[in-house]
């Protein structure tokens, strides 16, 4: 039988999920659960995130990275930088399948987590990494360089703009809409686009922000 509050958790889920319109399946949003309580479980040893209650883990870690999935579907090849705990990372992950969903950060301890994650959630499209963004070597190039809370854009985009493909591009995940770090953007770079989101059951300010290299005139 399933844990009374783990039910409630999963309603949650399942209601927000519906609420941001996404084809999910009750496979799909049990694995995000299993995610979700590994995740409380190693928090308390570990303090991968500042957030303990998993029903605000729903809310503010499940639910905000799902948010900003809608803005995946189209990628093939996705790094998910300072990957923390992993979001948005594992929640896209989960949604497609057939992404390559590809996590960094420095700290071992966070990676330990993620690696033990993918193995339990049984996520065969997940690769994890250990270290600075900045000194990572890939053979395949990633069409999309996703964060979420990890740096200012321009220090983003400094670090590992060297892993973008050719007509990649970067998602940053962000609060309130962040102008002047767009202000700051390094040379040659530019927003195509900033797209506000909006969290089911989360009164707060996120946004999305598209950057891509400028074409260089011809």
């Amino acid at each position: 039988m399933i844990h009374v509050e783990h039910a409630h958790l999963r309603a949650t889920l399942q209601s927000g999920v519906e609420e941001l319109s996404l084809n999910l399946n009750s496979d799909q949003i049990d694995n995000m659960i299993a995610y979700l309580l590994l995740l409380s479980k190693w928090n308390s040893v570990y303090n991968l995130t500042s957030i303990r209650d998993p029903k605000e883990m729903v809310k503010q870690h499940l639910l905000d990275s799902l948010s900003a999935a809608p803005a995946f579907k189209d990628a093939k090849n996705v790094l998910d930088v300072g990957a923390g705990g992993g979001l948005p990372g594992m929640m896209l992950a989960i949604t497609y399948p057939d992404i390559k969903i590809s996590m960094i950060d420095t700290v071992s301890k966070k990676t330990a987590f993620l690696t033990q994650a993918k193995t339990e959630l049984g996520l065969k499209n997940v690769t994890v990494h250990t270290g600075r963004v900045e000194a990572l070597q890939v053979k395949d190039k990633f069409d999309v360089i996703t964060s979420r809370a990890f740096s200012e854009l321009c220090n983003f985009i400094n670090w590992s703009g060297h892993l973008l493909a050719d007509g990649g591009q970067f998602i940053a995940m962000k609060g309130v809409a962040p102008n002047q770090e767009i202000e700051r953007l390094p040379d040659g770079w530019q927003v195509e686009k900033m797209q506000a989101l909006a969290v089911p059951g989360l009164q707060a300010e996120r946004h999305l922000v598209f950057i891509k290299k400028q074409l260089a005139p011809a």
